[in-house]
């Protein structure tokens, strides 16, 4: 008995016609697909906003916004907005370049790693606020405070008073950027001037000598100051309190010889 096969059903003319005729014409553009959301994106997005705006314009919501999502899609990478502040600080402590340390020049190695530090701040206007509430728990942040420790020991500092003078630098840096973030965008008087450090000195000279003698005296002096002339001073009186270890323990043995009793007990 023969077997019958199934025939397919051919195609019929018109529409092969029509697919040839396709051939010729465009295609209809893919579909753009989103990359995927990274942590890594949503540090970078969230520095950009910064940069843009200000530290104050930055939320999960408007940086999901600018990824083409919602919040819920940042919260499975970042756990919440404390912890992004976390990644930004960290993200910029890892840009700083830290030297190998070296004992010839350690207040100068030390000046130029917070100066990296002011500066990244300073693009991102008001970032450092962030870095007042990082808990020390990212590594990149720590690295930072390992680099300027290693540098103080190098120059003969003390263990103590290095760990002391490294967090008063950082947290100058910190207040210094925010200070300077926030002056960067000068208010106005009433009266449509700007309230900027000229107005400040005429201000100041306004005020009776009989109560602020001096004050009136030195307005040049208060109101001085260009570039990070401030900043350069205020890390050069902090590192010049630095004794080395072996001068701070040829004082310790002067007040032991000035006090017999504490060098018996």
């Amino acid at each position: 008995m023969v077997k019958k096969t199934t025939s397919h059903q051919v195609e019929s003319r018109d529409s092969w016609a029509a697919k040839v005729a396709a051939l010729g014409g465009e295609r209809a553009a893919p579909r753009r697909r989103k990359p995927p959301i990274t942590v890594e994106r949503i540090v970078q997005t969230a520095l950009a906003l910064v940069a843009a705006e200000g530290f104050d314009a930055l939320t999960m919501r408007r940086v999901a916004g600018v990824l083409e999502t919602g919040p819920a899609s940042l919260y499975a990478h970042v756990r919440d907005k404390a912890e992004l502040d976390d990644l930004l600080i960290g993200e910029l402590c890892a840009r700083v370049i830290l030297p190998a340390p070296a004992p010839a020049v350690w207040t100068a190695q030390f000046k130029g790693v917070c100066g990296q530090l002011r500066d990244l701040y300073l693009e991102y206007p008001g970032i450092s606020l962030a870095a007042f509430a990082a808990v020390p728990r990212n590594l990149d942040t720590l690295r930072i405070n390992e680099g300027l420790l290693a540098i103080l020991l190098a120059g003969g500092v003390a263990a103590q008073p290095a760990a002391w003078a490294i967090d008063a630098a950082i947290l100058y840096v910190g207040a210094y950027s925010l200070e300077r973030s926030l002056r960067q965008r000068p208010g106005m008087e009433a009266d449509g001037r700007p309230f900027d450090r000229t107005e400040i000195a005429e201000r100041l000279r306004m005020l009776p000598l009989s109560h602020f003698p001096n004050t009136v005296a030195h307005v040049q002096e208060i109101v001085s100051g260009d570039g990070h002339d401030r900043f350069d001073f205020t890390l050069d009186l902090l590192l010049g309190g630095l004794a080395p270890a072996s001068a701070q323990h040829g004082h310790a043995r002067e007040r032991r010889a000035l006090d017999p009793d504490r060098s018996s007990s």
